[in-house]
C-alpha cells in the first residue's frame, strides 16, 4: 500500500502537469480553489515527512456486543432473571416497571436508543445496554469504561449514551417532574406539612448545595472557588417538601456566590411579581396572608415568603418556635443527601468539561428521583394536568412593581414570623416529627 506522502505526491504531480490545459478552462474562482488545495497538500507532505510517528488507528475489538446483551437480559429483564427486583432497585435505583418505561420513551424519542447495525454492518448496542450503561454511570459515578467487560462498549460509547440520556430525560420528563405546584399542589402541601411540621402555608424549604468540579478549565477557576470549600464548584439551588420531592431546581452558577446572591438571580418568584402563580393565601393565628412561603436558613433575605429561624431565642415561646423550624427545613437537607446517594455521579467530583453537560446531568438525576418517589407512592401531590396554574397573562408592570414591593416587605416577614411563634407555642404540642427511614 501506498504512503500518504508518496500518494498525495502523485496527486500533485499529476495535477501540476495539467495545469495549462486545466486554467485555460477554468474561472478565477476555481484558479483560486486549486492553488488553495495545492497548498494544503504541500503543507501535509512537510509536516509527514518531517514527523517521526507512524499515522496509526484507533484500536478496533470484538466485544461481541450480542452476548454482553444476553447476558444483560438473563441477569435482570428475563421472565426468571438471575437477579430478584430488590437487587434490581438497589442497582437501578428504581423498579423494573420504572426502568422499562423510561427505555422505551428513549427508543420512540432518539433512534440512537434502539439497536443498529453501524457502518460496516455490525451489530451495534441494544436498547437495555445503553439505558444500563447510563444509569449504572449516574448511580455509581463509574468511569465511562468500567462496564466494558460486562456491557461490552467501549469508553466513547458509554460517555455517549450518558450524556443524550440525560438530555432525553430533560427533555421528556421536565413538564411534568420540575414542575412547579399548582392550586392542588398548594392545597395538599399545606395539609402535608401543617400535619408533619406543625407550620400552615409551607410550601418547602430551600437550601444551596455544591457539586465539585474536577475539570474546570483554569481561566474559569477563580470565579467557581470560595474559600471555604477550596475548589471550583457548580451550586444547586432546590426547594423540597417533606416527602423529599424537589419542586424547584436552579443549577449552574458559580461556587463563588453564596446562597443570597444565588436567589437573587433565580426564578423561584418570578411568578409571584409577574402574578401567574397559583393562589397560595393561608391564614394563621387569625391572620390572612397572600403568600406561601419557604423556611431557610439564618443568610436568606427576609422577604414575606421566607420565614427563618430565631437566631438568639430568649424565651420559650422563641425556642420551641426555633426547634420546630431547624427540624422542619432538614426536609431539604435529607433530600440533598438522598439525592447524593442515589446518584453517586453528583458525590464524587464532576469530570465533564462543559457547564451544559453538567447541568443536564443534574437535571436529569433531580427528574429521576422524582419519578421514583411517584412510582414507589410516596409523593403527596398527584400529577394532574388539568389543573389551573394561575394566571397565565402576567399583570401590568404597576401592578408588578406592587407584587415586587410586597415581596421584599420586611414589615410582612417579621409579622408572619411572630404569627408563627404564636401558632406553634399554643398548637404544637410535641416535639417535631421526622422522617429517619433510609429514602433510599
Amino acid at each position: 500500500m501506498a504512503s500518504p506522502v508518496s500518494s498525495i505526491s502523485s496527486i500533485s504531480s499529476m495535477s501540476s502537469s495539467s495545469s495549462s490545459e486545466w486554467y485555460s478552462s477554468s474561472s478565477e474562482e476555481d484558479v483560486i480553489m486549486h492553488n488553495m488545495i495545492m497548498n494544503a497538500a504541500q503543507v501535509f507532505m512537510s509536516a509527514a515527512e518531517g514527523s517521526s510517528q507512524p499515522l496509526t488507528r484507533r484500536a478496533k475489538y470484538n466485544r461481541d456486543q450480542e452476548a454482553g446483551h444476553d447476558k444483560l437480559v438473563a441477569d435482570y429483564f428475563a421472565d426468571e432473571p438471575v437477579y430478584p427486583a430488590e437487587i434490581f432497585r438497589r442497582r437501578f435505583r428504581m423498579s423494573r416497571r420504572l426502568f422499562l418505561r423510561i427505555a422505551g420513551d428513549m427508543a420512540q424519542s432518539d433512534p440512537f436508543f434502539t439497536l443498529r447495525n453501524d457502518a460496516r454492518g455490525q451489530r451495534g448496542f441494544s436498547n437495555l445496554q445503553k439505558c444500563t450503561s447510563a444509569i449504572r454511570q449516574l448511580a455509581y459515578g463509574y468511569a465511562p469504561d468500567a462496564l466494558d467487560e460486562y456491557i461490552r462498549m467501549s469508553e466513547r460509547t458509554a460517555r455517549r449514551c450518558l450524556y443524550k440520556f440525560c438530555q432525553w430525560v430533560v427533555k421528556l420528563y421536565s413538564k411534568r417532574y420540575l414542575r412547579k405546584p399548582n392550586v392542588n399542589d398548594v392545597q395538599k402541601l399545606y395539609q402535608a406539612h401543617e400535619q408533619r411540621h406543625g407550620f400552615p402555608g409551607m410550601l418547602g424549604s430551600i437550601d444551596c448545595m455544591h457539586w465539585q468540579w474536577q475539570n474546570c478549565p483554569v481561566a474559569w477557576q477563580g470565579q467557581y472557588t470560595r474559600g471555604d470549600q477550596g475548589h471550583p464548584t457548580i451550586i444547586l439551588e432546590a426547594v423540597a417538601s417533606q416527602d423529599l420531592w424537589i419542586w424547584h431546581a436552579f443549577f449552574g452558577l458559580p461556587g463563588s456566590l453564596n446562597d443570597l446572591n444565588i436567589i437573587y438571580q433565580s426564578q423561584i418568584f418570578d411568578d409571584v411579581v409577574a402574578g401567574t402563580g397559583p393562589d397560595t393565601s393561608f391564614t394563621v393565628s387569625g391572620v390572612e396572608y397572600r403568600r406561601g412561603y419557604y423556611l431557610a436558613d439564618g443568610i436568606y433575605p427576609t422577604y414575606s415568603t421566607i420565614v427563618k429561624t430565631v437566631p438568639h431565642p430568649t424565651d420559650d415561646k422563641r425556642k420551641k418556635f426555633a426547634k420546630f423550624q431547624e427540624g422542619a427545613r432538614k426536609d431539604i437537607e435529607r433530600a440533598f443527601g438522598v439525592l447524593q446517594k442515589k446518584w453517586h455521579i453528583i458525590s464524587i467530583p464532576a469530570r465533564s468539561q462543559t457547564p451544559r453537560r453538567l447541568r443536564h446531568i443534574m437535571y436529569a438525576c433531580i427528574i429521576l428521583h422524582n419519578m421514583i418517589i411517584e412510582d414507589e407512592g410516596r409523593a403527596i401531590c398527584d400529577y394532574d394536568e388539568n389543573a389551573s396554574t394561575g394566571n397565565s397573562v402576567p399583570v401590568s408592570e404597576q401592578e408588578q412593581d406592587l407584587n415586587a414591593f410586597a415581596l421584599r416587605n420586611e414589615y410582612t416577614h417579621h409579622n408572619l414570623q411572630a404569627d408563627l411563634v404564636e401558632h406553634i407555642w399554643n398548637n404544637a404540642e410535641n416535639e417535631p416529627a421526622h422522617h429517619m427511614e433510609d429514602d433510599d
